[in-house]
């Protein structure tokens, strides 16, 4: 029996991975039916760290701001390109970790992460882990690390 998932959570952060995590994940999502949900978490504790605690509502509104345009833009992308309606987009504050692999799931019912091997955040990778190992680990639903290019792999129905 085939496993068949419905509820995609692609976590978008603006790195290469993610954006090939997020052509799989639509590849899976036709053959599926299944919608996606993108996420863009705003880690406010990394940012106050850069801004020596000092961060406020207007940088705050800002960050939410910009998150939303560049998650916009990414739907439009998948809406035009790819012919992908089904697609809703979410930025949430908090830990990036914790968030993808368990609060966001158990609210949206995603059944699937499908996820670049690695993000932006090197320094973060370096120190405490990357948010991909951590979420492959704790994750609520199956999670699909997502390496290589839509054409860079070895085809299954040879």
């Amino acid at each position: 029996m085939l496993q068949e998932y419905r509820n995609i959570l692609v976590p978008m952060d603006g790195s290469d991975e993610a954006e090939l995590a997020l052509e799989k994940a639509i590849e899976v999502a036709k053959r599926n039916q299944a919608h996606i949900d993108l996420l863009n978490i705003l880690d406010t504790k990394q940012y106050s760290y850069n801004y020596s605690g000092l961060i406020d509502g207007d940088v705050i509104y800002k960050m939410s701001e910009d998150a939303q345009k560049y998650l916009e833009e990414i739907v439009t992308k998948a809406k035009t390109n790819d012919n992908f309606e089904d697609i809703d987009i979410h930025v949430r504050f908090g830990s990036p970790k914790t968030v993808i692999a368990q609060d966001f799931p158990a609210e949206h019912h995603n059944d699937l992460i499908m996820i670049g091997a690695t993000g932006l955040n090197a320094v973060e990778r370096v120190l405490v882990g990357s948010v991909t190992e951590y979420v492959n680990r704790h994750a609520l639903p199956d999670v699909l690390v997502v390496k290589t290019k839509l054409d860079n792999h070895t085809s299954l129905e040879k």
